[in-house]
């Protein structure tokens, strides 16, 4: 698990070859357990998504010292749906600290729906973390090493899941029918260093998996330009490839929160 090293330009950073499963608004995040690291303090409001190979959540709190919160599936045990008979329903469960994440230890993590549909997102990340585990080459988490070049505009099978599912499971899609907004999804051409639940690619491969597309070179600008499309049964979505430059990702601090600037 690792701290503000999963967010981009105001949204998500994920990796080639992963793929948004769900995605919840207006989620709250709390942690206990790490009480001397300021950063873990306060509650969180944000956004969070359901990956093919771990759980992210983006804080929309632009001054708070944690920005984005990584969970891979090798690192959460002991997750659990809670229903109180007074109080929303929650999840909680913990997590451990990846080499180079930005902190060490282990947090428990508490995840609050306002809206509803805890106990859906719950089953789904105990569905997705134990098709993972079936990949899993080790209990230990591995060392997070940041994405090393640029990011860019993911297209939409980034985030839009299999409508026939994965292994004969369908995310929840009815419960959690929103997608993420319009430009805030970003990929990396670095494979994730986690395994996942994605048929023939669980996150060690060398190259990305087939049928991902680098981004075009600056002399097919003009082209990229033209080549956008609409798919008139999703009024709601359109894509238009990345441009011909790219920012950098951005930087982790070790240590601290992240100065706006």
């Amino acid at each position: 698990m690792s701290i503000n090293t999963a967010h981009a330009n105001g949204g998500v950073l994920i990796h080639a070859g992963e793929v948004i499963l769900l995605f919840s608004d207006n989620v709250h995040l709390e942690f206990h357990g790490q009480d001397q690291n300021p950063l873990f303090r306060g509650s969180k409001v944000g956004r969070l998504y359901l990956t093919t190979h771990r759980m992210v959540f983006t804080n929309k709190d632009s001054h708070d010292g944690m920005l984005s919160f990584s969970f891979p599936f090798v690192t959460i045990s002991d997750v659990e749906i809670e229903q109180p008979v007074f109080g929303a329903n929650y999840i909680k469960g913990k997590v451990r600290a990846q080499p180079n994440g930005n902190w060490v230890g282990e947090a428990k993590f508490k995840l609050m729906f306002k809206k509803g549909g805890a106990i859906e997102f719950g089953q789904a990340i105990l569905k997705t973390a134990a098709m993972a585990s079936q990949q899993a080459q080790s209990d230990n988490p591995p060392p997070y090493a940041p994405p090393p070049g640029p990011w860019y505009q993911a297209p939409p099978p980034a985030y839009t899941p299999s409508p026939t599912g994965y292994y004969g499971w369908v995310p929840p899609t009815h419960v959690f029918p929103d997608q993420p907004p319009v430009n805030s999804v970003f990929m990396t051409d670095m494979p994730p260093p986690y395994p996942g639940i994605n048929a023939g690619y669980n996150g060690y491969a060398s190259a990305p998996p087939v049928g991902f597309a680098p981004p075009p070179q600056p002399e097919k600008a003009g082209e990229a330009a033209q080549s956008a499309y609409y798919d008139p049964n999703k009024p709601q979505c359109a894509y238009v490839p990345p441009p011909a430059y790219y920012e950098s990702p951005p930087s982790y601090p070790q240590n601290g929160p992240k100065k706006n600037n």
